[in-house]
């Protein structure tokens, strides 16, 4: 514990001190709710909702700090540190090499729960923004999403054959999720035909089960986005164990 305490602080100070992470999974939500606050602020999301727009979209902008952590910062950092042998060398050290991919892992859960937390507070008190569900329930299934989100990124990391490849992959995967799935551009507002080309991509259904759960709409709403990001999750999970290099 001593040890997964020190790297944890180490890999802290080096993140905040590169800004990416603070920029992305901190600032960048935070100002997509204070313009969605602006322009919608307390308007009903559609007639005898019940709702607003806001909150409606509150399940959404929760996972732009996953989205920035587990697809595109943990594949570049596990990548990074493959080629520069850093992982290699944990192997002739008394600390397992998996040590550092839990830690980096901690470190993008740090950042997902303070950017969660500032949110909220944020939105209940210049937005008037409250829970219609169970706290619970979005909390369970926040947390599938981030395991979900970040097993992609440790997968990417793992099997591709270099930095750079790493990086090419996490773009192409980071990219259309951030803008077209919802989490920055309401679902809601797209057209019928780039929602049905959102709904392929992960994080979409991700964000339609946080959806549900923080406005406390009926569990058939979250049947099918429950069992995609599980198994998004086991899957990735199962890659990343097979098939992860080390060196």
């Amino acid at each position: 514990m001593k040890t997964f305490k020190t790297m944890l602080k180490t890999e802290l100070k080096l993140s905040l001190r590169g800004m990416d992470m603070f920029i992305f999974a901190i600032c960048v939500p935070l100002a997509v709710l204070v313009i969605l606050g602006i322009l919608y602020g307390g308007k009903p999301a559609c007639e005898g909702a019940g709702y607003t727009f806001l909150e409606q979209s509150f399940g959404a902008l929760s996972t732009i700090s996953i989205c920035a952590g587990g697809v595109m910062g943990l594949p570049l950092v596990v990548s990074d540190y493959r080629s520069k042998g850093i992982l290699k060398r944990y192997k002739v050290t008394p600390v397992r090499p998996a040590m550092i991919l839990f830690v980096q892992v901690a470190v993008y859960t740090l950042y997902a729960v303070l950017s969660l937390m500032l949110l909220y507070v944020a939105a209940a008190l210049f937005f008037g923004c409250r829970f219609h569900g169970s706290p619970a329930a979005f909390l369970g299934g926040y947390l599938l999403v981030l395991v979900s989100i970040f097993s992609i990124g440790i997968m990417v990391g793992g099997v591709a054959p270099n930095q750079k490849m790493a990086g090419m992959i996490a773009s192409i995967l980071y990219f259309p999720m951030l803008i077209f799935s919802g989490a920055t551009l309401p679902y809601e507002v797209m057209p019928a035909a780039l929602q049905k080309l959102a709904d392929v991509l992960p994080l979409t259904q991700g964000i339609k089960l946080l959806k549900a759960a923080f406005l406390g709409l009926p569990a058939r709403n979250v049947l099918v986005p429950l069992l995609v990001m599980s198994v998004i999750a086991l899957l990735c999970i199962f890659v990343a164990l097979k098939w992860f290099k080390w060196e």
